[in-house]
């Protein structure tokens, strides 16, 4: 993800400890051009985690790494893997992350929001592209991943696959010191945006990619489950997220 001056413009906290982000006047946008204030109680801290189960069983991590590597082979022999890898070798998409990359050699995976990889296989190909990427593309480089459902059993086979389980709940909020790539599809609305709230700025992100769901379907969520079905939760943060990432 790649920003330039002209899009983008930070000012300095308020009096009061208030972002606040300014928006461009001119540009294809679904609405009026505004000010965005993002308040600093807004903004959860960071905890450290333990999963809630000490014990690694290794029946079920045995078990647990079998399916993985099943599904592995399930979407490297599959159609769509063949279509992707078409999709990223394609030189305007490999452009964008050669920019990301600038000076640096690999682009550090982070996935957020993975999801219980025993309970579910919708979690398990996720991961599995996430670990095929990291094969196929040398310039990906050490992958990070996050989830507080996240069992140690499970924590164990994901260190087991070569990825890093963090120790602290970063609620999304990395601020991008290296060249990321941020893998989190199907994440919540509040997850990009508390990214997008600690990279606000050209520098930072200039330095990020983000793998995950078009900003465009948040909209079209919004419009028709909160103002259709739901008006009064047009006050929640679900919908303050939205709004913050749509206009960003």
């Amino acid at each position: 993800m790649a920003a330039s001056t002209k899009v983008l413009a930070l000012e300095s906290p308020t009096q009061t400890g208030e972002w606040t982000v300014v928006l461009p006047h001119k540009g294809r946008h679904r609405r009026n051009s505004r000010k965005i204030t993002i308040a600093k109680g807004q903004q959860q801290e960071q905890q450290l985690w333990v999963p809630t189960d000490l014990e690694i069983d290794p029946e079920r991590q045995s078990k647990l790494m079998h399916k993985i590597q099943a599904c592995m082979k399930k979407i490297e022999n599959s159609q769509f893997f063949l279509a992707f890898l078409d999709q990223m070798q394609i030189p305007k998409v490999l452009n964008h992350f050669h920019r990301v990359l600038g000076s640096e050699s690999q682009l550090q995976m982070v996935i957020y929001g993975i999801g219980s990889i025993e309970s579910h296989e919708t979690p398990r190909l996720q991961l599995s592209l996430a670990l095929l990427m990291k094969r196929k593309f040398s310039w990906i480089g050490d992958i990070e991943v996050f989830d507080p459902v996240l069992s140690a059993t499970e924590s164990q086979v994901l260190e087991d696959l070569g990825c890093s389980v963090l120790s602290l709940n970063e609620q999304g909020r990395r601020e991008a010191k290296k060249s990321t790539l941020f893998f989190m599809p199907h994440c919540e609305a509040e997850l990009y945006n508390n990214l997008l709230q600690a990279n606000w700025g050209v520098e930072s992100l200039n330095r990020i990619a983000l793998f995950g769901n078009s900003f465009e379907t948040y909209e079209q969520h919004v419009s028709f489950k909160y103002y259709d079905q739901e008006v009064s939760l047009m006050n929640s943060s679900v919908a303050e997220s939205v709004t913050h990432i749509l206009d960003a």
